[in-house]
């Protein structure tokens, strides 16, 4: 099965923002690929600890070697984000940008 790691906001209201995760990787599967959730280190490391989110954020982005495509979704593109997504495309890794339109037409089938 081919990987879609999952690109968007974790800090500020990071319950919020792993929730949306859960969400965008019922989108992922509904589409047929399997996601790649860097969200869920947020479970096991801080992000109001500056060394366990970088830490976090170094974690993330090693996964993208094993992805076979970038999939962000959110309307704010974060700090970190971009640097998931400069990665990629360093890695010649496909980036697709998700709009909450596509999220809604998905969520009815």
């Amino acid at each position: 099965m081919r990987r879609a790691y999952i690109c968007s906001p974790l800090g500020g209201n990071v319950s919020a923002n792993i929730e949306n995760a859960k969400r965008y990787a019922r989108y992922v599967f509904k589409c047929g690929m399997a996601p790649v959730i860097p969200h869920f280190y947020a479970l096991v490391l801080s992000d109001e600890i500056p060394d366990e989110r970088k830490l976090g954020m170094r974690a993330g982005i090693s996964l993208l070697w094993v992805c076979d495509e970038v999939w962000v979704f959110g309307n704010k593109i974060t700090e970190g984000m971009k640097k998931e997504i400069i990665f990629a495309e360093k890695l010649n890794i496909k980036v697709r940008y998700i709009s909450e339109n596509d999220l809604k037409k998905m969520e009815v089938i």
